[in-house]
C-alpha cells in the first residue's frame, strides 16, 4: 500500500535542507500527482518529495533537478534505500537543467535559485493544460516573486496560497511544549491554458 507521509527520521539527510513530513502531506496532495503522471521536483534537495512523488506516480516518472553535489548524494542513497527506481536525478540549476526533459502534469519548486520567473515560464511551456505547479516559499521575498509573476500572468494561471505553521510538541521536564517549525507559504498555481 502506498501511503503519504514518510517520518522525517527515515530519511538520510545530512545538511541538505529537506521538506518536513507535514508540508510533504501537503504539497503532494495539493500536487494531485496521478500513478502515470511525469513530474518534475525543483530544488529536490534531499529528495524526500521526490521519494513520495515516486511511489505516487509509479507508472510515471520523476525528474529530480538539484545544483548541489551533497543533495544529488543524498536523492541516490534514498532511492536506494526506499528501492524508488522511477526517478532521474538531473545535476544542474534551473532553469538550464530542465532542458530536454518531457512535458509534465505536476511540478514542485521547492528552491529557485533567484531563477522564479525564468523557471516558472520553462515550467508554462512544459505543464500540461490543467496540470500543477506548487511552490514552497520559505522566504518573503520568494512568496512576493511567485505571488508577481502569478498575477501577471493570470490568464494562463488561477492560483491559490496558504501559510503553514507546524508546531511539534516535545517533553521539557514534566511539561509538553511547542517547538515551531519554520512557517511555510505553500502556493498551488494550475495551468489553465
Amino acid at each position: 500500500m502506498i501511503f503519504c507521509g514518510i517520518d522525517d527520521s527515515e530519511f538520510i539527510r545530512g545538511k541538505v535542507p529537506m521538506t518536513k513530513q507535514e508540508v510533504r502531506i501537503l504539497t503532494l496532495t495539493k500536487a494531485r500527482i496521478a500513478p502515470s503522471d511525469i513530474v518534475y521536483d525543483i530544488g529536490a534537495g534531499t529528495g524526500s518529495i521526490s521519494i513520495e512523488a515516486a511511489r505516487i506516480a509509479h507508472e510515471g516518472k520523476v525528474f529530480a533537478i538539484e545544483r548541489n553535489p551533497a543533495g544529488i548524494s543524498l536523492i541516490k542513497e534514498n532511492m536506494k534505500k526506499f528501492q524508488v527506481e522511477n526517478i532521474e536525478v538531473v545535476s544542474g540549476e534551473a532553469p538550464g537543467a530542465l532542458a530536454g526533459l518531457p512535458n509534465c502534469d505536476a511540478v514542485i519548486i521547492g528552491g529557485s535559485g533567484r531563477n522564479l520567473d525564468d523557471i516558472l515560464d520553462i515550467v508554462h511551456e512544459r505543464l500540461k493544460v490543467g496540470g500543477r505547479v506548487i511552490l514552497n516559499c520559505i522566504t518573503i521575498q520568494t512568496i512576493s516573486s511567485c505571488l508577481e509573476y502569478l498575477r501577471a500572468h493570470k490568464d494562463e494561471f488561477d492560483y491559490e496560497a496558504i501559510q503553514v505553521q507546524v508546531n511539534r510538541l516535545k517533553a521539557v521536564g514534566p511539561y509538553d511544549m511547542a517547538d515551531a517549525v519554520n512557517p511555510i507559504y505553500i502556493v498551488t498555481a494550475i495551468k489553465k491554458v
